[in-house]
């Protein structure tokens, strides 16, 4: 009894054994193309699968959107991952992985897992790539024997176009480019990446160049005329016309070899600004107190430039290279300069209105009614804006037909100034039209009292008509 219990022990665990041995043999076979026990790769559980099944897994964790690139302009253009056929594999790495396990040590996992980490192969279509390329601004320039320098008049004055600077070499781009690819990067600055450079100079170029010099220096001016708060610089704009040149337009240069100045340009330049900041007798688009624009054309106030004196002054400040701001010599001056030159200090007479009023710093000091020419009889005040070049008290003005004494008396324009009329006792409305002045501008005894301590000579008056 005892002897068959051992023996049927003997068989059980022999069986238990063999049946053991055939598991395990039976795994090892099956390892043997898919991953064993406890095999990861890239945090993705790999046992039991193959290397195609792994493959897809680890693609379908992987993204790349396509490459931002931006030209020595910081210009950008893209390229899209799918325009290319941009891919990811890991496919050899995974056989590889497949074909180092040995199979049959498949239990040894069972104690310590195995961990892989893998860098896809990426791949994508040169070609496509190529033509997505070809359109491409910075990718269309010309060729490197066909760039040349040159220079050329422009509105900021002559400037040098130089094609040899900042060339890019296409292949050194294509280069960086595939790099960035193959890295999954999403940036690329060709500048920053060096893959701009600068091409030789052939000796033409170089006499070109030379040139440039002379013409960069002779137009570099720093002198700047000031209007107030306005400001004329006579820049490489406006200092590029004073090179003498040909009747080919060919640079004029003197027996050392510096350009030659033209003068009768820079008083052509001179002529030019002051009938720009000229003001006497302009039209002025005027804001009356009643807040409409009105345009005013005539009159003797305002600035006249000394043309004479200030292109004696700009012939020998340029030749002598002068910088600096430079207030124009005048003629004659009003209270403001520039084209503005009526200022915040004037006396406004609105004849259609028939209202007079005197502004202090922009402050109304003074409204007051008044009574203008007659111009019923053609004697209109003319309107126009004029200043008040005299003062005085106790006049007595005299025309023909008439004398009348004064107590007030400020001359704007001629014999037309703005006085008292003691003789008067109404004033606006439109008496004017009837029984207006012989042309002066009538005010009420109080009102010119004041007028005559405040206004000083000098002070613009701003006379009009609406709609006339």
């Amino acid at each position: 009894m005892k002897k068959k219990w051992v023996k049927q022990t003997g068989i059980a665990i022999g069986a238990f054994f063999f049946l053991l041995a055939v598991s395990y043999v039976g795994l090892a076979e099956y390892y043997k193309n898919v991953f064993s026990y406890g095999t990861w790769v890239n945090h993705v559980y790999c046992t039991g699968k193959t290397v195609e099944e792994v493959n897809r897994e680890l693609i379908e964790g992987c993204s790349y959107d396509g490459l931002t690139i931006y030209d020595d302009k910081g210009n950008p253009f893209r390229i899209e991952a799918e325009e290319i056929g941009f891919s990811f594999d890991f496919k050899n790495d995974l056989k590889e992985c497949l074909e180092a396990q040995d199979s049959y040590l498949w239990i040894d996992n069972l104690l310590k897992r195995k961990d892989y980490v893998l860098e896809p192969v990426v791949s994508y279509d040169e070609e496509r790539l190529g033509e997505i390329l070809k359109p491409v601004p910075a990718f269309m320039g010309k060729k490197a024997e066909d760039r040349q320098v040159w220079i050329q008049k422009a509105d900021n004055g002559y400037v040098l176009v130089d094609e040899r600077k900042d060339v890019l070499d296409e292949e050194k781009a294509k280069e960086a480019i595939r790099q960035k690819l193959l890295s999954l990067e999403t940036e690329l600055d060709l500048k920053k990446s060096g893959c701009y450079e600068d091409l030789p100079y052939t000796e033409q170029m170089k006499a070109e160049l030379a040139k440039w010099e002379k013409i960069k220096e002779f137009q570099e001016c720093r002198i700047v005329y000031a209007f107030g708060g306005e400001r004329v610089p006579v820049d490489a704009s406006v200092a590029c016309d004073f090179i003498a040149v040909d009747e080919n337009g060919d640079f004029l240069y003197d027996e050392a070899g510096e350009l030659l100045q033209d003068n009768e340009k820079i008083e052509e330049f001179v002529d030019r600004l002051a009938d720009e900041y000229d003001t006497v007798g302009k039209i002025r688009q005027f804001e009356t107190t009643k807040g409409d624009i009105v345009p005013v054309e005539g009159g003797n106030y305002g600035n006249r430039i000394d043309r004479a004196a200030e292109k004696e002054y700009l012939i020998e400040a340029f030749c002598s290279r002068a910088a600096g701001t430079h207030t124009p010599r005048y003629l004659q001056e009003g209270w403001a300069y520039g084209k503005d030159d009526i200022g915040s200090t004037y006396i406004e007479v609105d004849m259609t209105e028939q209202m007079m009023y005197y502004y202090l710093n922009g402050e109304l000091q003074l409204e007051t009614p008044i009574e203008t020419g007659n111009t019923g009889r053609r004697w209109g005040t003319p309107e126009g804006v004029n200043y008040v070049y005299g003062k005085a008290v106790n006049r007595v003005l005299s025309g023909p037909g008439y004398q009348s004494h004064v107590n007030f008396w400020m001359p704007v324009k001629g014999n037309i100034g703005i006085h008292d009329a003691p003789w008067r006792g109404e004033f606006g409305g439109d008496i004017y039209q009837t029984a207006g002045s012989h042309g002066c501008i009538n005010t009420p005894y109080e009102a010119m009292e004041k007028l005559y301590e405040m206004a000083q000579t000098g002070t613009p008056v701003v006379m009009f008509y609406r709609g006339s």
